[in-house]
Parts: C-alpha cells; sequence; structure tokens
C-alpha cells in the first residue's frame, strides 16, 4: 500500500505495533504502561471485575493519581455494574474521574442501553492498548485460571494523539486535560496504523467497512477470529463471493463458549459456510474472545468487534488497522500454528456425524432466539449527528 493512499484511507505514519496476547503478557503491559504515565491515562473498559486482576489494575491507576496523573475511567455501565460503591469512592478520593456509559433505563432488575464494548488504554496520548481484552481474571493467567485466548494491539507513535481524542470524546468533565506529546521520529519503516470505529448510533460503521474492503480486496486467503460469529446478510454475500473467486477464507471460533446459546446459534449456520466453501476451526484448549482478521499476508484488523448485528449496531466498537506486511506475516503465520495445534477443523463429514435430531432443534432454536435478541436490541436505537 502505498503512502498516498494510504493517507487518503485514514492510516497514519510513524507507529511501532505489537500483537500483545490475553493473559500474563497483557496485564503486565498494561500495569507498566498505567505506571510509566506521567500526564495523562484513559481506560475505557466493557468488562472491568473487583477480583485478583481487576483489584492489581485499580491499585496501579490510583497509584498514578497519586502521582499527580490525570487519571479518567469509564466502565460499561451493563457488563460493569457489579462495580462496588467503595472503589467507586476510593476512585472519587484520589481525583479519579470514573463514570459508567450510561444507559438510557436502569433499575435492579432491568437495563436497556447502548454497550461501550470497546478496550481501549491511553497513556500520555502515545502509549496505547486497542483490542478485546476485558479486565477480569477471565482474560489472566491465575494459579487456578488459564486465560481466555484473546489479543491486543499496543501501539506507540502519532496514533496515539487520534486515540485519545476518542477517549475524550466520553470525558463529561470540566477538568479534562489534553496531552500534545511532542514530535518523535521512530525507525524507519514504522508502519500505518488507523483506529476504526463502529458506533451506529453516531453514523459510525467504519470498522464494519474495513471487514467488507479486506474481502472485496483479498486475492489468496482470509483469516477470520470470532468469537461470536454470526454474520449478516451483508457479509455473507461478501464471504460467499470471496470463496467464489478462489479466496480460501478460513473462520476460527470457539469450541467451548462462555454463552451458550450463542454457539448452538453459530453451530446452526455451519451448514451454511459449509456449503458456500469456507473453513470452520474450533478452537479447543479455552474459551475463545478474540476479534481479529488477516487477509493476504498484508493487513490485520484487532480489536472488540464481533461479526454479528449487535456489534454492527447496538455496541460502541474499536479496532485497529494495520496496512504492514512484516506484521501480517507474523500475525498469519501465528494463527496456522493455533489451527493446526489448538483447533480442530469442522469438515462436513464431521459436522455431520455429530449431527442428532435433538442438536439440530437446539441449534435452530437458538438461532431464531439470537436473531430476536439482535432484533430487540436494536430497534429502538435511532441514528443522530
Amino acid at each position: 500500500m502505498n503512502s498516498s493512499n494510504a493517507f487518503r484511507q485514514g492510516y497514519l505514519p510513524n507507529n511501532e505495533v505489537r500483537l500483545v496476547k490475553s493473559g500474563c503478557d497483557y496485564f503486565d503491559l498494561l500495569e507498566e504502561l498505567i505506571n510509566r504515565a506521567k500526564h495523562t491515562i484513559h481506560l475505557q473498559i466493557y468488562i472491568f471485575e473487583e477480583d485478583e486482576t481487576g483489584k492489581r489494575v485499580a491499585q496501579a491507576l490510583l497509584k498514578a493519581a497519586e502521582r499527580k496523573v490525570r487519571v479518567y475511567v469509564i466502565a460499561d455501565g451493563y457488563a460493569s455494574q457489579n462495580i462496588s460503591s467503595a472503589l467507586i469512592d476510593k476512585f472519587s478520593k484520589s481525583g479519579v474521574y470514573f463514570r459508567f456509559f450510561g444507559s438510557y433505563f436502569r433499575s435492579k432488575y432491568f437495563y436497556f442501553g447502548r454497550r461501550m464494548h470497546h478496550k481501549l488504554l491511553v497513556v500520555d496520548a502515545r502509549y496505547a492498548l486497542v483490542g478485546g481484552i476485558n479486565i477480569g481474571d477471565h482474560y489472566n493467567d491465575t494459579a487456578e485460571n488459564v486465560a481466555w485466548l484473546d489479543w491486543a494491539v499496543y501501539v506507540q507513535g502519532d496514533v496515539g494523539v487520534n486515540l485519545q481524542h476518542i477517549a475524550e470524546k466520553r470525558i463529561r468533565n470540566s477538568s479534562l486535560v489534553r496531552t500534545v506529546p511532542p514530535p518523535q521520529r521512530l525507525q524507519e519503516g514504522s508502519i500505518l496504523v488507523r483506529p476504526r470505529i463502529n458506533d451506529w448510533v453516531r453514523r459510525k460503521r467504519e470498522i464494519t467497512q474495513s471487514y467488507l474492503e479486506m474481502l472485496q480486496q483479498a486475492h489468496e486467503r482470509v483469516t477470520l477470529v470470532s468469537s461470536y460469529f454470526i454474520p449478516g446478510k451483508l457479509l455473507k454475500r461478501q464471504l460467499a463471493d470471496a470463496v467464489k473467486r478462489g479466496v480460501q477464507v478460513r473462520v476460527i471460533q470457539t469450541g467451548i463458549s462462555d454463552v451458550t446459546i450463542a454457539k448452538y446459534a453459530e453451530r446452526y449456520m455451519y451448514r451454511w459456510f459449509l456449503r458456500h466453501g469456507i473453513e470452520i476451526w474450533e478452537y479447543q484448549r479455552k474459551v475463545l474472545h478474540g476479534k481479529l482478521a488477516t487477509y493476504d499476508r498484508q493487513w490485520v484488523t484487532v480489536g472488540s468487534y464481533n461479526l454479528n448485528n449487535i456489534s454492527a449496531y447496538a455496541s460502541v466498537e474499536l479496532n485497529l488497522d494495520i496496512a504492514n506486511t512484516a506484521f501480517a506475516t507474523a500475525v498469519d503465520d501465528m494463527l496456522d500454528r493455533l489451527m493446526q495445534e489448538e483447533c480442530i477443523r469442522i469438515t462436513p463429514d464431521y459436522f455431520q456425524r455429530r449431527q442428532t435430531l435433538w442438536e439440530q432443534f437446539l441449534q435452530r432454536s437458538a438461532f431464531d432466539i439470537f436473531r430476536l435478541v439482535l432484533f430487540l436490541f436494536t430497534f429502538y436505537f435511532k441514528q443522530r449527528d
């Protein structure tokens, strides 16, 4: 991709990137970045659990505030509603800005509203983590747990300013401090990166567009990793068209799901995927929670976006697109190893042998229920400028 074309498409140069796996690698880096902060920290998260991992992150944030770093934390009002008033009070007394991403209606037993599903840390407008990893023991390696499989991108460079601007738009506080880092020239061959947002209410469908462009531009191979893979009609059509052009399309999904109804609904769609020549691989070791895609060893997207209509229409999502051959090749090789060592391929024969009438009934019922839930989630949202 030449630089002029990249600029037209919103890519920024002068970045270093690294793919970070969930578990110790991710949380050690997250804590290191918080400890390194000199001016500002923005943490925006879907799930913030007050378990061992969550307490560790909270303590790092509180210590940063003690160093007079401006700390801003936003957590989703649905998924993080169990954050204790004691922790919120600690944040307030330490000068940490904290709020829940708002609901339209909320009570003890009912929540209605959009979800802030993205996972974003920005430090000093230069260092950032963007991915699908929530804060909690499920996503970390502990004495009792192997982390759910997920990824984030660590990025250092010019795109950090853009990511901070994205975070700042969620802040409702007159004391907001904007950090502008001094120019920093990175080494030769720095990487092109662009943030991509999906927020249907705000007329943002950038991640959806990235996936469609990927399927239209691919010539050789597309690999999709998606934890709740129930694509809509437009994406299904592009998947089928890519296969017809001779593109190898591989989808890695979880074999062990934290949402049983979603897994049954996914397996109902296996018939369509297999009929259209799409390869299906199921990860076996643990829950696969990742959201990642790559094509032709040229391009990668990583973030919070699931390939279903909840992410497309009812959630606020954030991905990073990376246009770099060396990075994309490394990610593609990693996914090859993952499929061979920790996944099983769902062939038509294998799938058919596992199907009973009861399984087919559960899959169809789950798919219909899931479509109804998607409709209810998206029906009430009006787009606005």
